[in-house]
């Protein structure tokens, strides 16, 4: 039996909250220097950029030690770098802390804030900005939520018990419920249970059902609704596949206010327009602290836009109201 390599502590220090990038080399390759292969596995970067950081000493191996231009590849071996932090416009809302232990944090995140770095949101996301502002620079979430999406997210302090939080989220042993704002249909019998087979190709931006055996289930229930037919709904996951609150609130006919994507993929807001957030917040998460044993039951407190000041959010183009 292969004995599992250890991944030894990054040997550079967190920017801005956000870790240094680490790379394995192949067991296997034709690479004569570890610049070939970085060169072309990071193609993406640009031509010259690999060469400059080595030149500048950013590549690092595991000792801290910068590595040098022409070191011979190595197969196993692990390097670690900063990459360039893209231009972000800073979301201007606040992280909401609700719950701080030794174990766990658990934040009421704001519409347009990613949960982790990701492509293009990467200082400006959740879990960047509380290792700042808390100073623990350990904390790793447990879960995600949609960058578009407000509400309940929980993140660990301490690595070594990351796995069995995320456990919960993957055997479905965390209750979570949500609130949207969607158009009301007097025909549309509620509640039910919605089930479907949603997919969500890479590099398509929305999720779609298909035919198959369903691998989506949503419960939803009608709130309330009022006079300029908007209503507010609860909806329940049972599974957690991409965008699947979104696309089966779609799928029946009601999409949820100020969703660029379903049922018609609009174009992106430029960055810095935060007029006109998703109406839809995670609400309520419950679950038996795998630690500790404690019965957690957290809420959030956000109230959706469309539902506390309605004028134009029935009738406005996206681009209207004011992000919360």
């Amino acid at each position: 039996m292969r004995r599992k390599t250890r991944t030894p502590p990054a040997p550079l220090p967190q920017r801005q909250g956000v870790d240094p990038v680490r790379v394995r080399l192949p067991a296997e390759g034709a690479w004569a220097t570890v610049r070939e292969h970085l060169v072309e596995r990071l193609s993406g970067a640009g031509p010259g950029v690999v060469e400059a950081m080595f030149e500048a000493g950013r590549i690092v191996g595991a000792d801290g030690r910068a590595v040098a231009y022409d070191a011979p590849y190595r197969p196993g071996m692990f390097v670690w770098f900063h990459r360039e932090l893209p231009a972000e416009v800073p979301v201007p809302f606040r992280l909401e802390v609700v719950h701080h232990d030794e174990h766990l944090v658990v934040v009421d995140k704001p519409h347009f804030l990613a949960t982790t770095p990701r492509g293009m949101h990467v200082a400006e996301t959740a879990l960047a900005r509380l290792r700042r502002e808390l100073g623990i620079p350990t904390l790793g979430a447990a879960h995600r939520l949609d960058r578009l999406t407000a509400g309940l997210v929980l993140f660990t302090v301490r690595p070594e018990e990351r796995g069995a939080y995320q456990t919960l989220f993957r055997d479905r042993r965390v209750r979570k419920e949500y609130e949207a704002i969607a158009p009301y249909d007097p025909e549309l019998a509620l509640p039910r249970t919605v089930r479907s087979r949603i997919v969500k190709e890479r590099g398509v931006p929305a999720a779609r059902e298909v035919p198959g055996e369903p691998n989506a289930l949503t419960r939803v229930e009608l709130v309330e609704h009022r006079a300029d037919g908007l209503a507010r709904y609860r909806l329940e996951p049972g599974t957690g596949q991409t965008h699947q609150l979104r696309v089966h609130m779609s799928a029946l006919g009601v999409p949820i206010l100020g969703d660029p994507l379903y049922p018609v993929v609009t174009d992106p807001a430029p960055p810095g327009d935060f007029r006109r957030p998703l109406q839809l917040l995670a609400r309520k998460l419950e679950f038996t602290d795998p630690i500790t044993g404690t019965a957690h039951r957290f809420r959030s407190v956000r109230t959706l836009e469309a539902w506390s000041s309605a004028i134009g959010w029935a009738e406005d183009p996206p681009g209207c109201g004011t992000g919360q």
